[in-house]
């Protein structure tokens, strides 16, 4: 029966070969886990690489470890081999490519994988000059539009996904004549499936309640968690806990279900109001979130960070435009900086932490003025 080994996540010849094994059979299944120990630690409590592995999987990666027990997707090579052959044939043709995302994640894995497939060993380090294409988050891509503009300009395509990307990105991105392609996907569906709102080769999107993704690119579910695998597989579908819609064939992704604010009785969707405070010239990084409410059970609050002033009306004024009054934020918590997980994609969990203490501290300080 074949083993799950776990494997630091380094990117490296180790790591390459290991993979390389794992994929075509020759070596065992794969558990790539983080050099944080604790996070480690957590992964191999949850995920039990002394148990078998399922039948078929090659690679278990964890994920939700930053805000609960991790669990862990179970992918197989036909599904990992799908999403890279369906990849390289939207980009027009297998390349090299620059890995600066972490290996704990599908993003940088696939980034490994592809390149592998090309017969080549990913780009590490800085932006290199020779790498076809890469992969980046918002947050890299946007620091690297002020470091290295002309070094992106010259990939063929930089794939852009992990969070939204807001439009003042994009248009960004489009002035530097850098060649964005947007990608949703997730862990499940052995990375990004869907490329500039479509479908990729042998990917089918379905919109019901949730997003509903369907193809040769699916996981199997999750290790050791049959009452999770089956409340969000079903062969070949997986259920997101993403809302969206398709409009004239393409999707658009509205945000995480579970991120939906209800306040004064009427849903929220942040990916909307964040989409519209970062079209604000003082805004550079904006992550909206609810607290609790005595009077409207939840308010909206937008925590940003700011490149000039910026005032609560005004903030109010831009999102009561682009999408309600109901949506405007109630609160506006300045910070430094946007709190991230690992892999760059912002830390929700702790930016709710951030309003809450926030909105609770002017309360109170209202209550020591009185009236």
């Amino acid at each position: 029966m074949r083993r799950l080994v776990p494997v630091p996540a380094v990117p490296g010849p180790e790591l390459y070969r290991a993979l390389r094994a794992a994929v075509d059979g020759s070596g065992p299944a794969l558990l790539p886990v983080s050099n944080d120990p604790a996070e480690a630690a957590r992964v191999l409590v949850a995920l039990k690489p002394e148990q078998p592995v399922e039948q078929d999987v090659c690679l278990v990666v964890p994920t939700s470890g930053s805000t609960g027990e991790p669990k862990g997707v179970l992918l197989t090579a036909d599904c990992l081999l799908a999403s890279a052959a369906a990849a390289v044939s939207y980009l027009g043709g297998p390349g090299s490519w620059w890995l600066p995302l972490p290996v704990t994640h599908i993003g940088g894995l696939q980034v490994v994988l592809r390149s592998l497939l090309a017969g080549h060993e990913p780009y590490l380090g800085t932006v290199p000059h020779e790498a076809r294409y890469c992969s980046l988050v918002p947050t890299q891509l946007r620091r690297l539009l002020v470091t290295h503009p002309a070094e992106l300009a010259r990939y063929e395509a930089v794939l852009l996904g992990g969070a939204a990307a807001p439009p003042d990105l994009l248009d960004a991105a489009r002035s530097a004549q850098v060649r964005i392609v947007t990608t949703y996907g997730m862990t499940e569906t052995s990375g990004g499936c869907v490329y500039d709102g479509l479908p990729l080769p042998g990917v089918s999107v379905d919109v019901a309640d949730r997003i509903v993704l369907s193809g040769p690119v699916v996981a199997q579910g999750y290790r050791l968690r049959p009452d999770l695998t089956a409340a969000s597989f079903a062969g070949d579908r997986f259920t997101t806990s993403d809302l969206g819609e398709l409009v004239d064939g393409r999707l658009h992704v509205l945000g995480r279900a579970d991120d939906l604010i209800v306040t004064g009785g009427e849903k929220v969707a942040p990916l909307a109001v964040e989409v519209a405070l970062a079209g604000h010239p003082a805004v550079v990084d904006v992550v909206v979130v609810g607290v609790p409410d005595a009077e409207w059970g939840s308010q909206v609050v937008a925590v940003v960070v700011l490149r000039a002033d910026l005032t609560l009306a005004a903030a109010r004024e831009v999102v009561g435009a682009a999408v309600s009054r109901v949506a405007a934020p109630r609160s506006l918590v300045v910070v430094e900086a946007l709190p991230h997980v690992s892999g760059g994609k912002v830390d929700r969990a702790a930016a709710r932490l951030l309003a809450f203490d926030a909105v609770a501290h002017a309360a109170a300080a209202d209550q020591e003025q009185g009236p």
